[in-house]
């Protein structure tokens, strides 16, 4: 899922979104409130006719703002107090207040504010915000006005401790909500544990409700992870990378603003069908990264597209029951000498998949 913090993805259109396939795109509940405002978002029919978008969205709920913006921010039971960025004003987002402005927004999967902490700090400070995520929920679930219109998904936290993963993950499911979200990764943690909170939260969550892991956008990531059981992911990185002009392609990354780039006659990736590729070289982006803002915005077209087709690939080998070639396929490319990560491996060994004919015999533990 693309981010569009905003209610617009950086460099594209809504049309570009929908040739490459696109089904749905997130906005920024803290962001949408504060600019262009909720209220307007609402009196304008929604954010889908407000930024003409037909397909599904997503907003999340601001908690992430506790730890991206924790300097403006002070944390109660109450909710959260921000200063804005925008003039210095204080604003308290409450449960209560997150799901009023994303019942305004209109979002199709809306998410309950969860009290957010760095996977990296350890102590009390953890326990306290998996309790406070659990009865934010039950705050979030008796002010959601418009249950049958968008599904409220739970965020299970817990920081790198299982004992606390597991209380929060059976208190959401207990709360039988239409979601549930992995929340609190993709924040500094080493990989190792990374993929084993995947894991444990994805075998206790139902298999038949949608398992998202929030702020994962990597692709070894996001193959790791679905086949540790989860479905969904987003993340900034494909665009943000995009704009230091670096492309996704199926051996890792393509950065064209290195000199080699100035007269290579390629496309970005010779796989590729999309626009980018079937259009432009690798030359003609070199000379337009560093100067102009097309180069970012035909990396973010490229970048988006080569995650789409990631993954309906991905999709379509699960349903064709070929997910573990796939992953072979995947990792082949992307470790050609077959130094595939140790904890990949380990990740792989637990969700079943031989990855033996795609590994090196003695693989490093290096990320």
């Amino acid at each position: 899922m693309p981010v569009g913090t905003q209610g617009t993805i950086k460099g594209l259109t809504n049309s570009q979104l929908e040739d490459i396939g696109c089904q749905i795109i997130l906005g920024n509940t803290y962001h949408l409130a504060l600019r262009p405002g909720a209220d307007l978002i609402d009196e304008l029919g929604g954010l889908h006719k407000f930024m003409n978008w037909p397909r599904a969205l997503l907003t999340d709920s601001g908690g992430f703002q506790m730890v991206s913006l924790l300097h403006l921010a002070d944390i109660t039971e109450k909710g959260v107090t921000f200063q804005s960025p925008v003039d210095g004003s204080p604003m308290l987002l409450t449960p209560e207040e997150s799901i009023l402005i994303q019942n305004k927004i209109g979002a199709d999967i809306i998410m309950a504010l969860d009290d957010v902490v760095k996977t990296t700090i350890t102590g009390p400070r953890i326990e306290e915000a998996m309790y406070r995520t659990l009865r934010w929920v039950d705050r979030c679930i008796a002010a959601h006005q418009k249950p049958y219109e968008q599904n409220l998904f739970g965020i299970v936290q817990g920081g790198l401790d299982p004992v606390l993963r597991d209380i929060c993950v059976k208190g959401l499911v207990d709360r039988n909500l239409p979601g549930y979200a992995i929340g609190g990764l993709a924040g500094g943690e080493d990989k190792d544990s990374f993929w084993r909170v995947v894991a444990q939260c994805t075998a206790a969550l139902p298999e038949d409700k949608p398992r998202y892991v929030m702020g994962v956008g990597y692709p070894l990531d996001i193959v790791v992870c679905s086949a540790l059981g989860a479905d969904m992911y987003d993340c900034v990185y494909p665009t943000r990378t995009a704009r230091f002009g670096t492309a996704l392609v199926p051996e890792g990354l393509l950065k064209l603003k290195h000199s080699v780039m100035a007269d290579d006659t390629r496309p970005i990736d010779p796989t590729c069908y999309c626009m980018v590729c079937k259009n432009y070289t690798r030359a003609y982006i070199h000379s337009l990264v560093t100067k102009d803002a097309m180069g970012s915005q035909l990396l973010s077209y490229h970048n988006l597209s080569y995650m789409m087709r990631l993954s309906r690939d991905l999709h379509t080998s699960i349903i064709q029951e070929q997910f573990p070639e796939f992953v072979c396929r995947f990792l082949s490319s992307q470790f050609p000498k077959g130094d595939v990560p140790e904890w990949v491996c380990n990740a792989m060994e637990v969700a079943g998949i031989d990855i033996s004919a795609c590994c090196a015999p003695f693989s490093s533990g290096q990320e």
